[in-house]
């Protein structure tokens, strides 16, 4: 298999080969446009220019030798020859080179099988409930998360436009202690659940990684470019799993669990004129999130994706908030994702559930595109399995910790688990 910039694809040309059909409905499936037939004629192109130039090489060296044991007289038209042969083979090369360069955009487009259990649809319209927690607060006239914070001095949004833009915010005094508290709950919460390295990993990340996790090349639009040419993450998954990019693991360390804390950056091209004010679509904010490479097992990979569900759910129940797990439709799916539940929580001031979470597994899309690896029990190399969600990102979450917990004269009630980190009860002026 070629690589490019240490980029492997998720699915090797002789599967693609062999299973067309079954990739072209899966795309549709995800509401993805991809030519596999384009795809299989330039990679016919490829393999007979490759075959060339593998000759060519061999006649090369052939000549090379026979230049070496060749009389004086010999020598000289062999050397005339092989002036050609040069000649000829770096024409063959570029066309190569060509070749390649548009196989490879060609196969970074196709997309990973998703899970049977998919449901169809084409937006997150059509995602389907799985299950719903807790009871939702009986409040008569909620106000919004913007009211509360502003009233109480949680937040500035005009200083924060003022700052730094459109869809700029700054939390301050009890809105800035309040995020706090929950950073430091959700540490906690893993620490004390063991098993999970915890990780401060880079937003600042190169090229390789977008495309390696499946960011990129379709989301380009969506990612913050730097002079240099990277890229700011919109979640620590980016990072966390470029971090064995090109390694082989040990097979007895398996699963890898980490638990990775980073500023996230998202330009949210794609949300014209949705949730202009408020935390919900801000363009910087911050998370935790879960990322696991495991062994390339159907069954672990399913079994570990509940089991990271489940770990941001308990956090939910911690904090008290409303909620329902969705399984997301296979248009409302990514690239690479086989399978992705969301968690929305409950929104009073809207009537409605919003999505705060989401959990994800890939089978071994982004391990081949990063190139990660272990050796099974027979001593064969194996992709391994990669899985990912969100424990928590602020300050997204606290719009549900504040407008669930809102009182009649403007107060907030702060929740159990966060009253030791915050030191106190109750948000009021």
């Amino acid at each position: 298999m070629v690589r490019h910039c240490n980029l492997l694809y998720m699915l090797d040309i002789k599967f693609i080969r062999e299973n067309a059909d079954l990739i072209t409905a899966g795309a549709k499936k995800k509401h993805l446009t991809i030519d596999i037939s384009k795809l299989l004629t330039v990679d016919d192109k490829r393999r007979n220019i490759l075959t060339e130039v593998e000759n060519m090489r061999a006649k090369q060296n052939d000549t090379n030798d026979a230049v070496v044991k060749a009389n004086p007289g010999e020598r000289v038209d062999l050397i005339a020859q092989m002036k050609r042969l040069k000649e000829n083979l770096q024409k063959k090369e570029k066309e190569l080179q060509e070749v390649e360069h548009e196989w490879q955009l060609l196969m970074v487009q196709v997309p990973n099988l998703p899970d049977l259990s998919v449901p169809e649809g084409s937006s997150d319209a059509d995602n389907v409930e799985v299950r719903v927690w807790g009871e939702k607060p009986v409040i008569a006239n909620p106000k919004s998360h913007t009211e509360l914070m502003q009233n109480l001095g949680m937040a500035d949004f005009e200083r924060g436009t003022k700052v730094s833009g459109f869809r700029g915010y700054i939390l301050k005094g009890d809105g800035a202690l309040l995020n706090y508290a929950v950073w430091n709950f959700v540490q906690d919460h893993f620490v004390k659940k063991g098993g999970f390295t915890p990780m401060l990993v880079p937003s600042m990340v190169k090229r390789v990684a977008f495309l390696g996790t499946g960011y990129l090349p379709q989301g380009e639009e969506d990612l913050y470019k730097t002079q240099d040419g990277d890229f700011l993450a919109g979640t620590g998954e980016v990072a966390t799993m470029a971090y064995h990019l090109n390694e082989t693991l040990d097979k007895k360390d398996l699963p890898l669990k980490f638990v990775s804390f980073s500023p996230c950056f998202r330009r949210e091209a794609g949300s014209h004129g949705k949730d202009t004010k408020g935390l919900m679509r801000v363009h910087e904010f911050f998370k935790f999130e879960q990322v696991v490479l495991c062994e390339a097992s159907h069954e672990e990979s399913v079994r570990l994706h509940e089991e990271l569900t489940k770990n941001a759910e308990e956090l939910l129940q911690a904090l008290n908030l409303p909620y329902r797990v969705v399984i997301n439709c296979g248009g409302d799916l990514g690239l690479g994702q086989v399978k992705k539940y969301d968690i929305e929580s409950w929104v009073p001031s809207e009537r409605k559930y919003r999505e705060t979470h989401s959990s994800s597994y890939f089978h071994d899309f982004q391990t081949r595109r990063l190139n990660i690896r272990y050796r099974d029990d027979q001593g064969s190399l194996q992709y391994a399995h990669s899985l990912n969600n969100t424990a928590l990102a602020t300050p997204r979450i606290l719009i549900s910790i504040i407008e669930n917990n809102q009182n009649e004269d403007g107060s907030i009630n702060v929740p159990e688990a966060l009253r030791s980190y915050l030191g106190k009860d109750k948000i009021s002026k």
